[in-house]
């Protein structure tokens, strides 16, 4: 991507302030995070009691919020991008501009630990991952989603992905994709018992959006989103592109 006349490398932070209208735009280049999003929030279970924190990391624009309404948490959101947290706060987020890998929270602050399409953005994801569990609380929840480092996963992700609509060019650092296996090890290091899953979109759904979507867009009208269902994100067998992991932080 490029800002300011310059060609940013991939990966580069910036980017998300050249795309702050994008973000809660349902059919626009974040709309994948729109379907993510959902799926996390069904992993997270009603607040155990009043006032449970959850902390959500790389929280970008908010985009979890909505999917935790009724769920009883005080939400708060960390990122770097000034511009997306703007737009977190004004969906009832409050936010923390830090980075994932030196959080200015307490220790064990925190009855959820979302950590949504971030590792995969983070230099030093193990250093993330030590903070997700430092801030869980004995019995805590950890939540994430992130890409495998994987050559299939390079290939989708970012060969194939990143020419579609619904993925920014050079959003992503392969370099940085996160092994699921090292990852299990990792919170298991700090005390985190994590399960993994492969997830998808499921491929009629996105199919009928991409539909919709390019009609939208040949109409040239003020309405440009999508009318129906988005995509379900659904488990499947393989976790060499996509996973979502769940896990307790031991007592």
């Amino acid at each position: 991507m490029s800002a300011g006349g310059r060609v940013l490398p991939p990966n580069d932070p910036r980017q998300y302030d050249d795309l702050a209208d994008e973000w809660w735009r349902p059919d626009g280049v974040f709309a994948m995070l729109h379907w993510l999003a959902r799926a996390r929030a069904a992993l997270v279970p009603p607040a155990p009691r009043p006032g449970a924190l959850l902390v959500d990391l790389g929280c970008g624009a908010g985009l979890l919020a909505p999917h935790l309404t009724g769920k009883g948490y005080r939400h708060v959101g960390v990122d770097l991008t000034r511009s997306a947290l703007a737009q977190a706060a004004e969906h009832g987020v409050t936010v923390v501009n830090a980075d994932a890998t030196a959080v200015p929270l307490a220790d064990g602050c925190a009855d959820v630990v979302a950590a949504g399409e971030v590792l995969e953005h983070v230099p030093d994801w193990r250093r993330a991952v030590a903070e997700a569990c430092r801030l869980l609380r004995p019995g805590g929840l950890l939540v994430l989603d992130t890409l495998n480092d994987t050559v299939l996963c390079r290939l989708l992700a970012v060969e194939i992905g990143e020419r579609l609509p619904t993925v920014p060019r050079g959003i992503h650092d392969p370099r940085l994709f996160v092994d699921h296996r090292q990852l299990i090890a990792e919170c298991a290091r700090h005390g985190v018992d994590l399960r993994v899953r492969g997830v998808r979109p499921g491929l009629r759904g996105t199919l009928r959006w991409l539909v919709r979507r390019a009609r939208a867009a040949g109409r040239r009208g003020p309405q440009s989103t999508p009318a129906g269902p988005a995509p379900e994100i659904k488990p499947t067998w393989s976790t060499a592109v996509l996973y979502q992991g769940r896990g307790v932080r031991r007592g």
